[in-house]
């Protein structure tokens, strides 16, 4: 009984140390999906080569909470094998019987996994780990996707300039992205060099990945435009949809000024 409770313990921590090491990515620029990719594969030993793994190594801090995730990593993949050797193989003198055990690791192993899925669990264990990032640790605890408001009309999305891609050897300038509510927030050229908040003047080559900013129907949009006919009608389309919005959100702007001014002189 005493192997299958240190069991579930053990379970327990490691879901607990890949999700303060998913927060802790995510505080360092990664996105929700990288930084819970990255803990998950660091703590088991996967070692997935991808370009995402490259900027961990490349990062000083990533670099710092990746070394201690695989230390902790390794350690609790050993402690697991053990306590499930001792746990299926144990036969102490009134010990409960083996297909108990392996029902109440089951049950136990289902708890966790519904709680660590719950949406308001991880909520509330998510500002537990930032309060005590920002206490314990010299992390920068910063929320992008709230900052930037994503996951709701906004988004941002790393687009791959293929040859016949609408953007592929055209200016900023020329492309007028901001006319349709997008902004490049950088440009990572074939050689990995990076161009951080890029001017007008900067040119977007075939096989450059361009991070952009914007409205998620603009950007999907943008994805999947191509150097033909159709390209400058659905920017002029883009143009007018990020119009639209402009004049709503200003009226709706402006209601909310006037409210508040009213506020003020009462």
């Amino acid at each position: 009984m005493i192997a299958v409770i240190t069991l579930i313990l053990i379970l327990s921590f490691s879901f607990l140390i890949t999700k303060v090491a998913t927060i802790a990515l995510m505080h360092t620029g990664l996105s929700r999906q990288s930084a819970q990719f990255q803990a998950r594969s660091i703590f088991t030993g996967v070692g997935y080569a991808t370009k995402e793994a490259e900027n961990i190594v490349n990062h000083p801090l990533r670099r710092k909470i990746v070394m201690v995730l695989m230390l902790l990593g390794n350690a609790g993949i050993v402690s697991v094998v053990a306590t499930l050797v001792l746990t299926f193989l144990g036969n102490d003198k009134g010990d409960i019987p083996l297909y108990l055990r392996l029902a109440l690791i089951v049950l136990g192993v289902i708890s966790l996994w519904l709680l660590f899925s719950s949406k308001l669990f991880n909520q509330l264990l998510s500002r537990i780990i930032n309060w005590a990032l920002h206490r314990y640790t010299d992390l920068t605890v910063q929320d992008y996707a709230g900052i930037l408001h994503l996951g709701g009309e906004y988004k941002i999305a790393e687009l791959f300039v293929k040859e016949n891609h609408w953007m592929s050897n055209c200016t900023l300038a020329e492309l007028a992205l901001s006319k349709e509510g997008v902004y490049i927030l950088g440009v990572t050229r074939q050689d990995g060099s990076y161009l951080g908040v890029p001017g007008h003047d900067t040119l977007i080559l075939t096989g450059d990945t361009v991070i952009v900013y914007g409205r998620s129907s603009i950007i999907k949009s943008l994805l999947q435009r191509r150097k033909d006919e159709r390209a400058h009608l659905e920017h002029l389309k883009g143009v007018q949809k990020h119009q639209e919005a402009k004049t709503i959100e200003r009226e709706v702007d402006q209601q909310k000024v006037e409210k508040q001014q009213e506020k003020e002189h009462k």
